[in-house]
């Protein structure tokens, strides 16, 4: 199991296998109660609508076209390698049965379990299983005020260990355990802990280490995330690519529009583009980790139009590309101002975020070049070495071939390295001395 949590820390999970390789794309879907009102899944709470009346969303919950198949489908389309359905959010709402609590799809208008259906579909494509569960709940009085109940939160924590029970018993083979909002009001997250998925009064609180031994007696194969208030296995930034040191697991999750609509917003025109999302990847691959995006399903349950598109333009690049994503390392060349190397053994690329037209120069390499050409084309390029180890690589179209991304493969004779560069060294290359 060391060795496959390795190799699923380096994105080699697959994606989470992630169970996988990293720089792999994953989908985080978020369906839930809030999707009905359209604006964002924050809305219980940044509109502070009363728990009865939100409870009342329910009786109109009923995704007629949710279609699970179909969005295994576009994931694997889209180049990715699993996926993570929200099975319960903040508002406590959970997308299928369950003992610890009434506020269920089950138990209101769908009458579905809608999480058994995601997993089937994952399975049948080939997807590796991650299940989202929000720790918070923002209906407990409790949760806002510790001191004065502190009796009934230690119900909502009996929930938390009772849904995560069941998620890791009723459903078969769970890959990844994707904990969410462990914050509590009234325990101070201390300054050197925030970011980094520690906080002993936090853990305690949420008796995360309890709960944590009881995911792995029930998933020893599973991975879990950051957030329960210790390190676990994978690091989960969030709207930012920022890469933990090496060998250490993470993904960095992002919206694909704003920030808080990681659920649907019915007018939201900030998505990001195909190259911004073909820009992270790389960045992600690069620094051997995994790339999540959040999807926010219509209220009928399909994925919007313009997403839909979103994700598959960057799996017809990855048709032509995959080598240069899934399961590679990080590469010490420099990108010259061009974009980020990946490697996988002798041969690397570069990913050119900057097409440079006709010829791209990368100086500072040591190592012997054997052959060159760009990814997705079958042209062979040029190369030849100058001084300061100036990589001269020509050949290659006035214009981009893709209009988001260029790729060029080049095979080494060894593991690519760079000349070491020492201040001392600094003036030399004026002169051609590296």
């Amino acid at each position: 199991m060391r060795e496959e949590l390795h190799d699923r820390q380096q994105g080699r999970v697959s994606g989470a296998n992630q169970v996988v390789s990293p720089g792999t794309f994953r989908d985080v879907c978020a369906l839930g109660l809030y999707r009905l009102l359209g604006r964002g899944e924050w809305v219980m709470l940044q509109e502070r609508i009363r728990s009865r009346d939100y409870a009342r969303i329910a009786d109109r919950f009923n995704p007629a076209r949710f279609d699970a198949d179909a969005w295994a489908k576009l994931a694997v389309g889209s180049g990715m390698k699993y996926m993570v359905l929200t099975t319960r959010h903040h508002d406590g709402f959970c997308l299928r049965d369950s003992q610890a609590s009434d506020f269920t799809t089950v138990r209101t208008a769908a009458k579905r379990d809608f999480i058994a259906d995601y997993v089937r579909a994952c399975r049948k494509a080939g997807l590796k299983v991650g299940l989202y569960y929000s720790l918070l709940d923002w209906r407990f009085p409790e949760y806002w005020n510790l001191k004065k109940h502190p009796e009934s939160a230690k119900a909502m924590v009996r929930q938390a260990h009772d849904q995560v029970r069941e998620l890791l018993t009723q459903y078969g083979r769970v890959d990844y355990l994707y904990y969410d909002r462990e914050w509590v009001p009234g325990i101070d997250l201390p300054r050197e802990a925030a970011g980094k998925g520690t906080s002993n009064d936090v853990a305690k609180f949420w008796q995360f280490r309890k709960l944590n031994r009881m995911a792995r007696e029930l998933q020893p194969h599973i991975l879990i995330n950051n957030r329960s208030a210790l390190p676990e296995d994978v690091d989960t930034p969030e709207q930012e690519v920022t890469a933990s040191a090496l060998g250490r697991g993470w993904e960095s999750t992002m919206t694909l529009g704003d920030p808080i609509g990681g659920g649907y917003i019915r007018h939201n025109p900030n998505r990001k583009t195909v190259t911004q999302l073909l820009q992270n990847l790389v960045n992600a691959s690069a620094d051997e980790g995994n790339l999540i995006f959040n999807v926010g399903p219509k209220p009928d349950g399909t994925i919007c139009v313009e997403e839909t598109r979103l994700f598959r333009q960057p799996g017809d690049w990855m048709k032509g590309h995959a080598e240069s994503i899934y399961g590679c390392r990080h590469c010490e060349l420099p990108g010259a101002m061009l974009g980020r190397w990946t490697r996988k053994g002798n041969p690397a690329y570069l990913h050119m975020f900057h097409y440079p037209g006709t010829e791209a120069v990368v100086p500072m390499v040591a190592s012997r070049v054997r052959s060159a050409e760009l990814m997705g084309t079958g042209l062979k390029l040029k190369v030849r070495m100058e001084y300061n180890g100036r990589m001269i690589l020509s050949g290659l179209p006035p214009r981009p071939p893709h209009p988001a991304m260029n790729t060029i493969k080049v095979r080494f004779a060894e593991t690519p390295r760079s000349i070491p560069y020492k201040k001392a060294d600094q003036p030399a290359w004026l002169e051609g001395r590296l």
